[in-house]
């Protein structure tokens, strides 16, 4: 009868399995191609009583919409197998993939070589907040309240609050250290600073500064000397040549300006250095007594040193970059072209 072979027909459709694409042609060709089974079923129908003959006609449709049906899932089983294998087994014959990760930031690279100098002479590393109140930013550094770096033109001041900035330099960290730590004290303060200037190619609004401070009984004047002789040896190289300017700072007394030759022009003159043959790399002194005193440090015991450095100006002299604003721009060609220090 037409309905045991409609019902064999729809059991062997959904045991049906293509592991192939040549078994996936022979269901279609056997199941709903216009020469299939299906067609052999429909032209059956004429055969069947009238009264049983709509009752039959549904079952067709729906034993034809079963294969169909059918047909997708297996296209689509075929297909998921076939991704299967292939994660399994690549294709070894492939072009490879690239695996660069990216390249260090040369400000990153100098500020790690800067560390090691210091770490080997002796001086640990210190940590302070970007945001600052007035007494460890200014106060305590010997700033007196009329000074110019307390003004809005330049300092970035928190939601108007005169108390509360963003640091302008990472002496404030110095002077955390002091207050909780009994000399000696020999300690090295990298971090970003800001201060309210115009961006061009020789400053910008956020930088980054690296400063030192060395406290003890009998530190002279001497003693920074050498330790900064030492510094510009290990970082540019034996032939670079260095001087001091005396300078003023509140917080040092004797104060003095660090200069080195400039490592782009080689002393010929350029606009980094103002056609002077000399570029400024910091400031540097003997710690003010005021400053000791604010601290808590009895300055009658105990002198010291400090020295502040830019990250910045160093990696444009070691690399001969011309303009600071590169650091900040995110230039993927700029980037790659630097190499840790070996």
């Amino acid at each position: 009868m037409l309905s045991e072979k409609v019902k064999a027909l729809k059991e062997e459709i959904n045991k049906y399995q293509a592991v192939s694409e040549e078994a996936l042609e022979q269901y279609r060709l056997r199941f709903i191609s216009r020469k299939g089974e299906l067609t052999a079923l429909f032209a059956e129908l004429k055969n069947v009583a009238s009264e049983n003959k709509k009752a039959m006609g549904q079952e067709l449709n729906e034993l034809k919409n079963l294969a169909q049906s059918r047909f997708q899932e297996l296209i689509e089983e075929l297909s998921s197998s076939k991704v299967s294998e292939t994660a399994d087994h690549p294709d070894l014959t492939l072009p490879t993939v690239s695996g660069d990760l990216g390249s260090i930031h040369p400000l990153t690279i100098v500020r790690a070589r800067i560390v090691e100098i210091f770490e080997r002479m002796g001086f640990n590393l210190s940590e302070g907040p970007e945001i600052e109140d007035d007494f460890h930013n200014f106060t305590a550094l010997n700033f007196p309240p009329n000074h110019p770096a307390r003004e809005m033109q330049d300092t970035f001041f928190i939601e108007k609050d005169p108390d509360i900035a963003l640091r302008t330099h990472t002496s404030s960290v110095q002077v955390r250290v002091m207050e909780n730590q009994k000399p000696p004290i020999r300690t090295l303060s990298p971090g970003r600073v800001f201060r309210n200037e115009a961006i061009s190619a020789r400053a910008h609004c956020v930088f980054h500064q690296v400063e030192g401070l060395y406290v003890d009984e009998n530190v002279s004047f001497q003693d920074l000397k050498q330790t900064l002789y030492h510094f510009v040896k290990e970082m540019f190289g034996k032939e670079t040549k260095i001087r001091f300017r005396p300078s003023y700072f509140p917080f040092t007394e004797p104060s003095a300006e660090i200069d080195i030759s400039c490592q782009i022009c080689h002393g010929k003159g350029c606009n980094i250095c103002k056609y002077t043959g000399w570029v400024e790399i910091g400031g540097s002194g003997m710690v003010d007594p005021n400053v000791l005193e604010n601290c808590g440090i009895d300055s009658k015991k105990y002198t010291g040193f400090a020295f502040g450095m830019g990250i910045e100006r160093m990696t444009m002299l070691k690399y001969q970059i011309k303009d600071l604003r590169l650091f900040t721009e995110n230039d993927v060609r700029f980037l790659k072209q630097f190499t840790p220090f070996t």
